[in-house]
């Protein structure tokens, strides 16, 4: 049995927070300085962990290692889980030729590269969310856009950075639905809340999107639709949210802001180059198997079944989703549920109560992973894929994951060893702390626990019962601490390594996570940055009328 102890070091909290976060500057610097490649560098953090764990912390090796191992598995299933069936699903798309005939149709909505990017990477990465999440979106977007002509280092930036306004609603609005459990706190109320601070963000999305496409240039000659796309967007989330369904936020957005994208193309075609400049070099180009693999060239032209056929899949998985979500069947698929304690590991908070952590849950029905791969087996008879054909595609997926399935592995290993040992709750206390400034210090707990899992609901899990403590502490809105915990955390998700790595293996660039992370987190701190600001208007009377 382990207890917790939050101020090792010198009985301070500050040295101690010093030494609990070693694990994440370690990460954070071989990924961006020595651009070392994502799933050594989360390794050797890993190790880092483990050792301040056992010899800061005093945490026996066994509880310790124990830890690491459930958090392995929680990488594989059910985030892994995911991650896999969703690329084996547009795997079968390539392997049958519907993608590419789905790669031409949004090429004839606009020949310019720049609301292309828009479309696929925000409005159609925002649907992708909605349905499944972790990683999805990032793994599927940015090999759409390579297959549009983009180099893919570029993709890759473009698809983490538009991940991120729709990331809180993600999977139906799994981490609003896992705050509201481990907070008390109503989920339509928490979702209401974040309904009001990520649409905000939402706007300025598709602006940051065609600037990293054709820099000023692009925002000059199109600041016109990326701003509709972002304003639709972020009024859908907002209305959905608050006043019609919490899980249904993101896909009623994704849906009218790429109506809105089609509709100001139609009425305005902006002067741009059908191919503007990005940036890129011989360096960024993949190989010839991969430029096969995405689906770059073909001719346009394709018949109208076909057409049909290519959304068929998207069709599917929305439909498979959507009746997954109706209250019977859930319940009836959580039938097969099953709840176990990790063998051999025990441990109590450092008030003296037993930690949930040891606990596992095995959803084998309910997790979007599964889902998804039903929506893959019937994908295959919707497209007549056999199963030689369907299992070639997977052992594509396999390979193509391989590394980012050690990265992620590992980092949720170091995230559950940092959690058991109670470094994380240090951190959490200690920035607690700040009293009435914490409403400025808020999202960036979220976004810390969302960087170090790369799950919003990895992190609500994590902080969000600490965020209704420092409230109550403060005498500031526990509803608007909690929900902003989970739009801090939406803004970590393009610099975890976990999404680093599914972005650099979809795109064939496996080893330079750290150039990928190098381009994407001063983005990802300015709209931190922003998200802060909010939160401390939030918490006084220039904008508390907004907190439900």
């Amino acid at each position: 049995m382990y207890r917790q102890v939050l101020d090792p070091v010198a009985d301070s909290l500050g040295w101690s927070s010093l030494v609990a976060a070693l694990p994440l500057a370690v990460l954070f610097v071989l990924l961006g300085a020595l651009r070392m490649r994502a799933w050594l560098a989360s390794l050797i953090a890993l190790a880092v962990s483990l050792a301040v764990a056992i010899w800061t912390y005093g945490m026996p090796a066994g509880q310790a290692f124990l830890a690491g191992g459930e958090g392995a598995a929680f990488g594989f299933f059910p985030i892994l889980w995911i991650v896999i069936n969703a690329l084996w699903v547009y795997n079968i798309t390539v392997a049958t030729g519907h993608f590419d005939v789905l790669r031409r149709t949004f090429a004839r909505v606009s020949d310019d590269q720049r609301l292309q990017a828009i479309l696929i990477a925000f409005s159609f990465g925002a649907l992708l969310e909605a349905l499944a999440g972790f990683g999805t979106p990032v793994a599927v977007t940015s090999v759409m856009l390579i297959a549009l002509g983009f180099e893919p280092l570029k993709a890759a930036v473009l698809a983490l950075t538009a991940n991120t306004a729709p990331v809180a609603f993600g999977a139906m609005a799994t981490p609003i639905l896992t705050l509201g459990k481990v907070t008390g706190q109503s989920s339509d109320t928490l979702g209401a809340m974040v309904g009001r601070q990520t649409p905000i963000l939402a706007v300025f999305v598709p602006l940051i999107l065609v600037l990293i496409a054709d820099g000023r240039r692009g925002v000059r000659e199109t600041w016109p639709t990326a701003l509709l796309c972002g304003a639709a967007f972020g009024v859908a989330q907002y209305a959905t949210a608050n006043f019609l369904s919490v899980p249904l936020a993101d896909v009623v957005a994704s849906l009218v802001s790429a109506a809105a994208v089609v509709l100001a193309v139609r009425l305005r075609r902006p002067h741009a180059p059908a191919r503007p400049v990005i940036a890129g070099g011989a360096a960024d180009e993949p190989t010839p198997e991969f430029a096969a693999r995405a689906g770059r060239g073909g001719t346009p032209g394709d018949a109208r079944a076909d057409v049909v056929r290519a959304y068929a899949p998207y069709a599917i998985i929305i439909a498979v989703f959507v009746v997954c979500q109706i209250d019977q069947v859930k319940e009836w698929l959580n039938g097969a549920t099953r709840t176990v304690g990790w063998p051999g590991l025990h441990i109590t908070s450092a008030s003296g109560k037993p930690s949930t952590l040891p606990t596992f849950t095995l959803n084998y029905f309910t997790t979007p992973g599964t889902q998804m791969l039903a929506a893959g087996l019937i994908t295959m008879i919707a497209l007549r894929v056999g199963a030689a054909r369907a299992l070639r595609a997977y052992g594509t997926t396999l390979v193509q994951l391989r590394w980012a399935i050690v990265t992620v592995m590992a980092v949720l290993a170091l995230a559950f060893v940092m959690n058991a040992s109670g470094q994380t709750v240090t951190l959490g206390t200690w920035m607690a702390g700040a009293g009435g400034a914490f409403a400025v210090l808020s999202p960036v707990l979220g976004w810390l626990g969302t960087a170090v899992t790369g799950s919003d609901t990895s992190s609500n899990s994590l902080f969000g019962a600490l965020q209704i403590t420092a409230a109550n502490k403060a005498d500031l809105s526990p509803v608007l601490m909690a929900a902003t915990n989970s739009s801090g955390g939406v803004l970590g998700k393009m610099v975890s390594p976990q999404n680093l790595a599914i972005a650099a293996a979809a795109v064939g660039l496996d080893g330079r996570e750290g150039d990928i992370f190098r381009r994407v987190v001063l983005w990802s701190l300015l709209f931190l940055a922003g998200m802060c600001v909010l939160s401390g208007l939030q918490s006084t009377g220039v904008l508390s009328w907004m907190v439900p």
